[in-house]
């Protein structure tokens, strides 16, 4: 007998809006089974404003609501049982962020909860990605976001430490990551991985997404640093337009897939990890499980 339910996660980022539905599949004796049904992403750019002017747009304010009713009519056809949405480094800034929580709750019926970037990375960290974590080996797991970058250090099948910096896709375009804080970020890779002989990357987010499935490499197969060095020249040789032409890139990837780049570049060569694995885990899918964590402990009081 299968118990089958539909699960929503919301991801409200600085460079897009994203409604994940996964069918959860309970079988009795076995494993429960995730299955990613729809994917929705609207590249809102919340963070192009925010990050320069501490606030968000009536005009995209409006395109965040509608995509917000969209969603939640979305999530009532597919007959949602459970969901949860989350808004990251954007709206964590916008001065205005509140105000715009409370009309979407009013408006659409959509609660979001603001996180900061530890609550991003634990969401992150209860995922499928444990499933990669092997006791033996040390991993590095960098998610790069619009707004900012989580990093999450595991040894010997644990969460060992975790941090947020604010280096981001959109904050690069728009030139406000000061030298300081990639420093800072340098720092404390160095310091946190110095006690380890060997560290392996995992890589998580759209853009390093897009550059594996461009790869040709099968599923589970690692990302070297020399091919992701070789493919970040080929990025910033061609044009804007021809990254999306000639590398079949969406005109909302084809800017921000060069800063995201140099942020995996810095990690692999800051903590000396040669190989990144990209096993398309977000936070998306980190949402999805937590739900159903808490289901299970309100299950099993």
């Amino acid at each position: 007998m299968l118990n089958i339910e539909k699960y929503g996660a919301v991801d409200i980022g600085s460079n897009a809006i994203r409604l994940l539905v996964v069918t959860v599949i309970e079988q009795q004796g076995k494993d429960t089974i995730f299955k990613k049904t729809s994917l929705v992403r609207v590249p809102i750019r919340l963070g192009a404003e925010v990050f320069v002017n501490g606030k968000i747009s009536d005009k995209k304010a409006e395109r965040m609501l509608d995509a917000m009713k969209a969603f939640s009519l979305l999530m009532k056809t597919h007959g949602i049982k459970r969901y949860r949405a989350c808004a990251t480094s954007a709206m964590r800034e916008a001065s205005n962020g509140p105000a715009i929580v409370e009309t979407i709750k009013e408006k659409s019926g959509i609660v979001i909860d603001i996180i900061d970037g530890n609550d991003e990375a634990a969401i992150i960290a209860s995922t499928d990605l444990k499933t990669l974590i092997e006791d033996d080996k040390v991993f590095l797991y960098v998610d790069v976001g619009g707004g900012s970058t989580e990093l999450t250090i595991f040894a010997n099948g644990k969460t060992v430490t975790s941090q947020s910096f604010k280096i981001g896709t959109v904050r690069l375009l728009k030139n406000l990551v000061v030298q300081d804080v990639w420093k800072q970020m340098e720092a404390w890779i160095k310091r946190e991985t110095k006690y380890y002989k060997k560290i392996l990357m995992i890589g998580s987010g759209g853009n390093i997404n897009t550059i594996f499935k461009k790869s040709g490499k099968k599923l589970g197969k690692p990302l070297s640093y020399n091919y992701l060095s070789s493919y970040y020249k080929t990025l910033k040789s061609l044009t804007y337009e021809e990254r999306i032409t000639e590398l079949d890139m969406n005109p909302d990837r084809a800017d921000v897939v060069i800063p995201a780049t140099k942020i995996y570049l810095s990690a692999m060569k800051w903590s000396k990890a040669k190989s990144m694995y990209v096993p398309k885990i977000g936070l998306s899918d980190g949402i999805v499980k937590s739900l159903y964590n808490e289901k299970i402990a309100a299950e099993n009081k």
